[in-house]
């Protein structure tokens, strides 16, 4: 009978649930997976291995929690009222050497960095960007086209616009647009997060953002933040909301399924590297292969 059952395996990053966001409970590890007990007792077991990424609020004893979290290839997003911010957690067959040498030949290299940073902005706008500009040239123009983006968007929905402007430790100061814009882009960096560990890239290294520990999260984010979560945000800041942030949550999720985001990471990734015109270095003899090797269809 067991010969009958098929082998296991992870799900495929594309078929998990992209966010699920916990605000309050006890939260622990009960045979292998996560358990969420209410102040009623009543103990709710989480799917984490049909979650791409797991939002919670402020944990008391996280590192520990952390340390004994299942093992099933996610991320853990570690936030508060500022929406989320996310923290490493070990990711089951994640970081791939073939993957990081990858990533890392391309980064490294000035001509085939520049490569990949136009082909981004190709995806991002939807048109070829200027010849002979150079990659700070490029983060320019894309940094007045984004400016202008936000108030199209904001006009559109009748929000009153000043700025992109926010800070995570004084989150009451920020006007009601900056804080739904920001509670939407860490649910969009959480999903982008566990995706490119899935695929087995590194979130440090980035081509448009650098220096950051999410600074390839951040330039894949970007393809997808205007088509998703910004008209979300300001969808909802519009209504002026009792809990905006609860409701930008929502929407995002909705969003993720509607815009089929999970399916369409990774392949992006792909394609945005594949700009660089090498070939992915070959492992050696040597190298270790994937925990969890993909089964060819």
């Amino acid at each position: 009978m067991a010969d009958l059952l098929p082998p296991l395996k992870p799900i495929a990053i594309k078929e998990r649930l992209s966010i699920l966001f916990i605000e309050k409970g006890h939260l622990d590890v009960l045979d292998g997976a996560f358990v969420v007990v209410d102040k009623s007792g009543v103990r709710t077991h989480i799917p984490v291995g049909g979650v791409a990424c797991l939002m919670l609020e402020p944990v008391h004893g996280l590192p520990m929690l952390l340390w004994r979290w299942p093992r099933g290839g996610h991320t853990a997003g570690v936030g508060g009222r500022s929406g989320g911010a996310f923290v490493f957690v070990r990711s089951a067959g994640g970081a791939r050497a073939d993957r990081l040498l990858y990533q890392a030949k391309l980064a490294l290299d000035d001509t085939l960095r520049l490569k990949v940073v136009r082909k981004m902005y190709a995806m991002r706008f939807g048109e070829v960007p200027p010849e002979r500009r150079s990659v700070e040239q490029l983060r320019g123009i894309e940094g007045a086209r984004v400016r202008e983006t936000y108030k199209l968007i904001a006009k559109k929905y009748g929000v009153e616009w000043k700025a992109r402007n926010y800070d995570t430790s004084e989150w009451d100061k920020a006007d009601l647009p900056n804080r739904c814009l920001s509670s939407a882009t860490s649910c969009l960096y959480g999903v982008t997060e566990a995706a490119v560990l899935a695929a087995g890239y590194a979130p440090a290294v980035g081509f448009i953002h650098t220096g950051k520990p999410l600074s390839f999260v951040y330039d894949v984010a970007d393809i997808y933040k205007f088509e998703t979560v910004v008209p979300v945000a300001f969808k909802i800041a519009a209504t002026s909301p009792r809990n905006p942030e609860q409701q930008v949550r929502i929407a995002c999720r909705d969003v993720f399924r509607e815009s089929r985001l999970l399916e369409r990471i990774i392949p992006g990734i792909e394609e945005m590297l594949s700009a660089g015109e090498i070939a992915p270095p070959v492992a050696h003899e040597e190298a270790v292969l994937p925990l969890f090797p993909m089964q060819k269809g």
